[in-house]
């Protein structure tokens, strides 16, 4: 749905691909990823949910999960520093700072108490149980 392409990205690919010696970047930083950029997967059994996020060069410390009923939200800090050492010239530095957060919702609540959260490799792993409380039971005929 958010397939189409600005403007402004249509003008940096011409420039980047047609004239590169005409268009110069800034020496530091690009831009923070946007909430699109949390590429995430979802899958559903009867337990519950499982979610594998992708959240490159981020640190588990800086990784924030919160659920609230259906909806689950995730939320990252980028801290990226400047590495200078004594008789080096950074030419270039692709450093930022600054947070990103995504958010979806699911088709049931999701029991918060026993949710899990595992990090690793740059990839964030939920394990989100289903809240079978209200659930219609069916009752046994004597």
């Amino acid at each position: 749905m958010n397939s189409l392409m600005t403007r402004g990205n249509l003008l940096d690919d011409f420039f980047r691909d047609v004239a590169p010696a005409f268009y110069v970047r800034p020496l530091h930083g690009d831009a923070l990823p946007q909430p699109s950029q949390i590429r995430f997967d979802v899958k559903e059994d009867d337990a519950g949910y499982s979610v594998q996020a992708e959240l490159p060069g981020v640190s588990k410390e800086d990784i924030q999960v919160s659920i609230d009923g259906a909806v689950v939200t995730l939320r990252a800090e980028v801290q990226q520093h400047d590495e200078k050492k004594e008789g080096e010239k950074v030419l270039r530095s692709e450093r930022y700072f600054g947070s990103v957060a995504r958010s979806f919702q699911l088709p049931m609540e999701v029991d918060a108490a026993k949710a899990k959260a595992k990090y690793e490799n740059g990839v964030l792993i939920l394990t989100l149980p289903k809240k079978l409380e209200g659930k219609a039971q069916r009752l046994a005929v004597e």
